[in-house]
């Protein structure tokens, strides 16, 4: 089995959302420990925001294209996928937007049918670690300027896989004892996800 570990954070170590996903990817290391991970840090190692020029194809790929490929192909390889995706300006970073329109391809994760669009990356498992430093959950007063989890959610809908999971920290900024009980709590949930 493969996961592919995506981290988008800018925050380097003070990200909430890295020792989360790592907590996660340990938790399916330590129960299938063939498990095959590749690493993508989106942060450090950005992909540009797509042009015509980006999108996989060609005969001759250029190194733009080469790279968006590399991107598809280790997403289309996973069986698993793990996505650290912290709330900036009420949605994810544009860097993990940018991997985003690497994977939500024509003939490759999704079709167009004469019944509308099917997706066809439904068999994979997706794990997403969502932090927010307010708290936007479904019964706060800032629900509806949540687009982290509803666009992820209608993203890998879009491409067949219906029931991601989510863990999410927030209320990160809110005070040192909140940001612990946040982080402590989403770290316990983690660890008692069920096995790859």
């Amino acid at each position: 089995m493969k996961l592919l570990h995506i981290d988008s954070s800018i925050l380097g170590e003070n990200a909430a959302s890295r020792p989360i996903t790592a907590a996660i990817v340990k938790r399916l290391k330590d129960e299938t420990p063939s498990l095959e991970v590749t690493y993508r840090d989106l942060a450090a190692d950005p992909l540009p925001h797509l042009t015509l020029g980006h999108m996989p194809g060609g005969e001759s790929p250029s190194a733009a294209q080469a790279e968006s490929q590399e991107a598809l192909d280790e997403f289309l390889a996973a069986d698993i996928v793990v996505i650290g995706a912290p709330m900036y300006n009420f949605t994810i970073p544009s860097q993990l937007k940018a991997w985003i329109d690497r994977i939500l391809i024509a003939g490759k994760t999704f079709r167009y049918t004469e019944n509308g669009p099917e997706g066809l990356a439904g068999e994979k498992r997706v794990i997403v670690a969502v932090s927010r430093g307010g708290l936007y959950g479904p019964e706060s007063p800032s629900a509806a300027a949540e687009h982290v989890e509803s666009y992820l959610r209608t993203a890998l809908g879009f491409i067949g896989i219906a029931n991601p999971e989510f863990i999410i920290a927030e209320g990160l900024k809110l005070g040192p004892e909140q940001f612990e009980a946040a982080l402590t709590g989403a770290l316990k949930e983690a660890a008692e996800l069920k096995a790859a």
